[in-house]
């Protein structure tokens, strides 16, 4: 009776992990509420209130890339409707090019294009403080969890300055603003039971299941999985190797450096200080 009782434990958890997905491919849903990022009125009125874009994430148990999926002649809902055809050019992310994360490894590699050259943004993947909930709801047809965590508000509303060519004048939103204190953010993750890697969107991860749904500041950017594949090109996975590498400070270092040089009549430029 014991032999036959251990039998059926030992097939129910053989059954169990053979469900378990440990690779796959998830296409997600980005929106981003660009009236909760930009407070400044003149700014608000030269962009739609929420851009929406499509990501692909592709992995395996340890390894993930994570890709903008590109609107083919998709007209930019960015671009000025003034007179003088003036371009807002703002990238979040992921848009700037791939994101691969080894996490047997703990190193990330972020590819992106700049002044007409590749560079490889290496870093470490650090740890993150998730709290456990005992929530749970269906997306997709996979049971999630509900997982939290607080973190500081990035910085973005100190100081954003919009130029023009042809001399038209600067928007600036710290105009007669004193700088906005520190503040603290809480973001909302859902992972599925049976997808059992440690991967997500962007950077977010290190959950015992990959992430369906993310919520960054109450609505501010919300992902949401528009669909689940159970396979992968492992072609996809590879570590990128042609570009230049360097570090994040200084892949920052030389993007201040060519945006400071560039301009011109017609172009429109945003930046974003500390």
């Amino acid at each position: 009776m014991k032999k036959i009782w251990f039998s059926i434990c030992f097939l129910g958890l053989f059954m169990t992990l053979s469900a378990q997905q440990k690779v796959g491919t998830v296409i997600f849903e980005r929106k981003i509420n660009m009236y909760k990022l930009i407070q400044d009125e003149q700014m608000r009125a030269m962009m739609p209130e929420f851009r929406t874009s499509a990501h692909m994430l592709l992995f395996s148990d340890s390894i993930s890339v994570y890709k903008l999926i590109p609107e083919d002649e998709a007209p930019d809902p960015f671009a000025g409707g003034g007179g003088g055809g003036g371009r807002m050019m703002m990238r979040f992310g992921a848009d700037g090019g791939d994101l691969y994360k080894n996490f047997g490894q703990s190193k990330s590699i972020q590819t992106s294009e700049l002044g007409g050259k590749t560079f490889l943004i290496t870093d470490s993947i650090r740890q993150q403080p998730w709290k456990l909930s005992t929530d749970t709801k269906q997306i997709l047809g996979y049971n999630c969890h509900k997982a939290t965590r607080k973190m500081t508000a990035p910085m973005m509303g100190r100081r954003i300055t919009v130029t023009s060519g042809g001399g038209a004048p600067a928007v600036d939103s710290s105009k007669n603003k004193p700088a906005a204190p520190p503040r603290e953010m809480e973001i909302v993750a859902w992972f599925a039971d049976d997808i059992i890697s440690p991967v997500g969107p962007e950077n977010y991860g290190q959950l015992p299941g990959v992430i369906l749904e993310l919520n960054i500041d109450n609505g501010s950017t919300v992902y949401t999985a528009k669909e689940v594949k159970k396979t992968v090109d492992t072609k996809e996975l590879k570590e990128p190797k042609k570009g230049k590498v360097v570090t994040q400070q200084e892949y920052m270092k030389l993007m201040q450096d060519l945006m400071s040089n560039q301009g011109g009549p017609g172009m429109m430029r945003m930046r974003i200080d500390n």
